[in-house]
């Protein structure tokens, strides 16, 4: 079987350089995904319906990154035989681009939880706990896409761990929650922030999923990093 020739020095730089930008252009989706996020957060926290209602309008700026780069790496594959490593980083940059896109839903979802209870009387114990799990969650968005962009194996192995107080706290927000339970205003407002809290933690999953792409990137072996691999 015939190798695969190793492509010349002009055309390899050309390749760099796309590489480049395409790292260059999911880090700005990626800060835009964060942002979104972040003002999510800050939204419910300090009950904002204006910064909450601004939170839509931003989705279609990262549905434009996702299909852009998926436009991008589909161009850069017909157009180049990428090496292993390559093909790995193009393969993974796909994947990531999609939970950054799923990530920017999420803000938008929770924006949209906030809006429908924002005149209602709030719990500010519920409210500090959600807190904590946004913070966590940004937290998580920062380092699992550094592992990417420094290719840090050790990082991508933390990301479990770093998700496992969102877990533990979005398994505790119902027994904040039922203390207010016999106030029924109150209680709508805590069963959509119990909602509120799944969408935190499916954020902090999409980023043990960043982290799992990122370390197929650097190894090219894929390994799952789900509870099943470490104690809930």
């Amino acid at each position: 079987m015939a190798s695969i020739p190793e492509p010349t020095v002009p055309t390899r730089k050309r390749f760099d350089s796309e590489l480049h930008d395409l790292k260059v252009k999911i880090r700005a989706m990626a800060a835009a995904a964060q942002s979104m996020f972040e003002m999510s957060v800050d939204g419910i926290m300090d009950n904002n319906p204006e910064l909450l209602q601004e939170i839509i309008g931003l989705d279609d700026r990262v549905d434009e990154y996702y299909l852009e780069l998926e436009q991008r790496v589909h161009d850069v594959l017909v157009r180049q035989t990428p090496v292993a490593s390559d093909l790995r980083f193009l393969t993974s940059l796909l994947h990531i681009t999609l939970h950054l896109e799923r990530i920017a839903d999420i803000a938008v979802n929770i924006a949209k939880l906030g809006l429908t209870v924002a005149r209602l009387p709030r719990s500010e114990n519920v409210v500090t706990t959600l807190g904590e799990m946004g913070g966590i969650a940004l937290r998580m968005i920062e380092a699992s896409m550094d592992a990417f962009a420094r290719r840090d194996l050790h990082l991508c192995l933390q990301l479990p761990t770093m998700d496992d107080p969102v877990d533990r706290l979005n398994r505790g927000i119902l027994e904040e929650i039922l203390p207010i339970s016999d106030d029924r205003r109150m209680l709508e407002w805590g069963m959509q922030m119990h909602v509120v809290s799944r969408q935190i933690e499916r954020v902090a999953d999409h980023c043990v999923d960043i982290a799992e792409q990122s370390a197929y990137m650097i190894t090219g072996e894929f390994r799952e990093f789900t509870d099943a691999s470490h104690p809930v």
